[in-house]
């Protein structure tokens, strides 16, 4: 069976926008009308965001294992399902574990989406060209973001079950959209070959661990933030998160670019940096104009820094077995990283009685440790890789 790249291309364009635009990222603008609702109290809330963070954790460990019993388009398929499920299960408030059970759902199927997906179709494009193409297939976690930014507060209006019910239509044709265009189906091995990964390919891990960690508290806590704890209300809120989405809609692209031109290495470690500044800039500054930046950085980013650390980890992997096991494994951390934090974040949020400026603080040093740790523990950042492995 020939592969389309562009109709593959497509495919995970619409799995990443399904999975983490939507299934993710689309309840941080619904969080503070769920709480102005009645529905949950604000640490609740919270919680429910830390819930869909632990489902990625299991998706991104069982992922993998998964596709080696099923098939890799058996199970993509199936997630595309479970995925679009979970927003017409949220239509009511049934309960808190009820939530919390389909929170976790649409986690998992984000986390084995992301692990599955993208790097099924990665090595049948030139190495010279995916940094574009890997660009162009997160893009969908940005138009996702501005998908829910736009239609979250319009949908409010018409209340919460609508809303929940409109994001599972849009669920559910993405999910057809996805449905073909795989490479042929197959096992992936076993992970074997991540025990003998190299000190920078383990060092890498921890790295994407940590950014993950840096990017909790814009991912589940901005709108919030600007909403109540600025007091600018929901619609303000939402309008920072369209602009999130608009930086994580032009940023794979952009960063996908500059790692084709200056190596996936280099590119890693200017991100560090840049997010450990856009993320500490709201520690200390909540003007329109810091909001507006470094909402923008770090929606960038949060898709963006998936493709960077995926195309390092083809630099620095011995064959492509080693690259997918290692694409599991720095997803896994990747879970951990945001799950743990979500979960402490979300216990300092609610001793502290809401301390915004403390949440964006700890990010930023999370940031800070990362870079220290690639600096010191990776590989050197070779301007560019000339294989085409």
């Amino acid at each position: 069976m020939h592969l389309s790249v562009p109709r593959a291309t497509l495919a995970v364009f619409a799995t990443t926008l399904l999975g983490i635009g939507l299934a993710r990222f689309a309840y941080t603008p619904l969080i503070p009308a769920l709480i102005a609702a009645g529905w949950f109290a604000p640490a609740e809330a919270a919680y429910l965001g830390a819930a869909n963070l632990a489902g990625y954790v299991a998706g991104a460990v069982f992922g993998r294992a998964l596709a080696a019993r099923f098939g890799t388009v058996t199970v993509l398929r199936a997630m595309l399902l479970l995925a679009t499920a979970t927003f017409f299960a949220s239509v009511a408030p049934v309960h808190f574990a009820w939530f919390f059970l389909w929170r976790f759902a649409s986690g998992l199927s984000g986390a084995v989406l992301m692990v599955l997906a993208a790097p099924s179709v990665l090595p049948h494009i030139p190495a010279g060209r995916r940094g574009l193409a890997a660009g162009l297939m997160f893009t969908g976690v940005g138009i996702g973001v501005i998908a829910s930014g736009t239609l979250v507060p319009i949908l409010i209006a018409q209340g919460l079950a609508t809303t929940w019910t409109v994001l599972g239509l849009l669920a559910a044709a993405l999910a057809a959209l996805a449905w073909t265009g795989w490479p042929p189906a197959g096992r992936p091995g076993a992970l074997d070959a991540a025990a003998k990964a190299p000190r920078a390919l383990k060092a890498l891990y921890v790295v994407y661990g940590l950014n993950a960690v840096g990017l909790v508290p814009h991912m589940v806590f901005l709108v919030d933030f600007v909403a109540r704890g600025l007091g600018q209300g929901i619609a303000v809120g939402a309008r920072y998160w369209i602009v999130f989405g608009l930086g994580a809609m032009l940023g794979p692209v952009t960063t996908g670019l500059l790692a084709d031109r200056i190596g996936f290495g280099i590119g890693l470690r200017l991100g560090l940096v840049v997010q450990a500044l856009a993320i500490g800039l709201l520690a200390v500054a909540s003007d329109w104009a810091s909001l507006f930046v470094s909402s923008l950085l770090i929606g960038a980013f949060a898709p963006g820094i998936a493709q960077l650390v995926l195309g390092r980890l083809h630099e620095l992997a011995a064959d492509e077995r080693q690259r997918r096991a290692g694409w599991s494994i720095a997803t896994a951390f990747f879970a951990l990283g945001q799950a743990g934090s979500a979960y402490l974040l979300s216990y300092v949020f609610a001793r502290t009685d809401g301390h915004y400026a403390l949440l964006f603080g700890l990010g930023a040093a999370a940031l800070a440790t990362a870079l220290a740790v690639e600096l010191v523990f990776g590989a050197p950042a070779r301007a560019r890789q000339t294989a085409t492995r």
